[in-house]
């Protein structure tokens, strides 16, 4: 299914979309005013941009001799950005580099460490594809140890409440699957009767990360290694306690197949001696990305930083998963110096990364030699104009199947980083923060963004 869809979407890149793909939360399911505009703007469903509409002809595919565009352009469209009105006083970073050259050519403050917001992702997805692979897995487990049945969370935050899907990424692994398995084995034992403990103990530390301010819990869940299905949040409402949820719908399942379970579950980590009696297995960790990043899930994300963590041999808690992104980062040869990271998701304003290393991810990612890493980072994120948090924007106008990138927003702090391909067909990958915008410039500082610098980006017929 990964292939076929990497194929599907890569193909969609070099296709203008002049359709509109239906109303969604296009700002990044983070904190701050995300279904309206500011005061002093009218409420828009679909907002619209100001560039220039996109003719049915003008994107052109890649082309390995495409005209490099003229890096004096590029900056002038950075400095518009910039000083454009509807940024305030937030300041503005950018960078742009040619995919195949590798060369940047647009840095306006793009060595400047900013708030990056959900463009923090880029990184973590890096780390994770880098240092575990595309085709990890998770595995959710059940251990006997005398008449004790213990739920081991292993990560996987989107467990099916009851039967699997092994077709689809998000419920691949059931947990009436799980307690049907175990209660098959555990009668071929000649037990009929268990108390049924938690262990989730994989993750260390605390649930919350005090770097995110109160109100968060709208768009975060307590993190802990087992959930029943992330997705079915969008706009917040998490259960207090996922993983014990989790375990009383497995226990719940071992009753209906025939196990007598006494008393309440408990939580307590699993003995050394417990022998495994039954698992299930997520999709692999490229499909899990794609789920992530094109929805922007903070849960999902802090997740994977954890696992990121547990491979590096850190511990798996919020500073741990960040040390570990950033050795990976380093040992991968990017430069981090200057980078912050308070948490993984980016919903910590404390995260300070500056756009140079963004858009240096994602050449390296979109480049010929990135492998299964690369690919497989770049077919997660959202294409402009068709999926995820980029489905209704540049709907229309020139971006529109050829932007391929990560959102950010918070109340005071936007970002886009991704790939565009030019109206030539030169393939681009930027990074554009704006930091420091007033409360409730979020609306307008997005429409600068799309309006002076990434639209005109891929319209572009500016070969030098």
């Amino acid at each position: 299914m990964h292939k076929a869809q990497i194929a599907a979407l890569t193909a969609a890149t070099l296709v203008v979309f002049g359709a509109y793909y239906g109303l969604a939360d296009a700002l990044d399911l983070v904190p701050g005013v995300l279904t309206a505009s500011p005061a002093d703007y009218t409420v828009q469903p679909f907002p619209t941009a100001s560039a220039v509409a996109q003719e049915p002809d003008a994107a052109s595919g890649l082309a390995a001799d495409a005209p490099v565009p003229d890096a004096a352009e590029l900056t002038a469209l950075a400095n518009t950005l910039a000083g454009d009105e509807r940024v305030g006083k937030g300041t503005t970073g950018v960078s742009i580099v040619d995919v195949a050259s590798g060369e940047e050519l647009v840095d306006v403050r793009a060595g400047s460490p900013l708030t990056p917001a959900s463009s923090n992702k880029v990184p973590v997805a890096w780390a994770a594809l880098s240092l575990m692979g595309a085709e990890h897995t998770l595995r959710t487990t059940a251990v006997l140890e005398g008449s004790t049945l213990t739920l081991v969370g292993g990560g996987d935050v989107l467990l099916a409440e009851d039967a699997g899907d092994p077709d689809a990424t998000v419920g691949r692994a059931g947990l009436g699957d799980l307690a049907r398995s175990a209660a098959a084995q555990l009668e071929a034992q000649g037990v009929t009767s268990v108390t049924v403990a938690l262990d989730d103990t994989l993750f260390t530390g605390p649930t919350w990360n005090d770097a995110w301010a109160a109100g968060n819990e709208s768009w975060v869940a307590p993190i802990q290694p087992l959930m029943v299905d992330v997705t079915a949040y969008p706009s917040g409402g998490y259960p207090a306690d996922p993983a014990m949820d989790a375990a009383q719908v497995f226990a719940d399942h071992l009753r209906a197949a025939g196990i007598s379970v006494t008393g309440q579950v408990s939580r307590a980590a699993a003995g050394a001696d417990a022998t495994e009696v039954a698992a299930v297995e997520s999709a692999p960790l490229a499909d899990i990305l794609s789920v992530s990043l094109k929805a922007s899930d903070n849960t999902m994300t802090e997740v994977e930083g954890r696992l990121v963590a547990l491979a590096a041999g850190e511990e798996a808690s919020f500073d741990g998963a960040t040390r570990a992104v950033l050795a990976r980062l380093r040992d991968d040869g990017f430069d981090v110096s200057g980078v912050i990271m308070r948490d993984s998701c980016g919903l910590a304003l404390g995260d300070k990364v500056p756009a140079r290393l963004l858009a240096q991810i994602i050449a390296r990612a979109a480049g010929d030699d990135a492998g299964t890493t690369g690919r497989s980072l770049m077919t997660a994120l959202p294409v402009g104009g068709l999926d995820g948090t980029l489905d209704d924007r540049y709907v229309g106008i020139s971006g529109a199947g050829t932007v391929r990138a990560k959102t950010g927003s918070l109340d005071t702090a936007a970002s886009l980083t991704g790939t565009v391909v030019t109206a030539e067909g030169r393939l681009l990958a930027f990074s554009v923060i704006v930091d420091g915008f007033e409360e409730g410039g979020l609306y307008s500082a997005r429409m600068a963004i799309d309006d002076d610098l990434v639209s005109p980006l891929a319209a572009c017929g500016c070969g030098g």
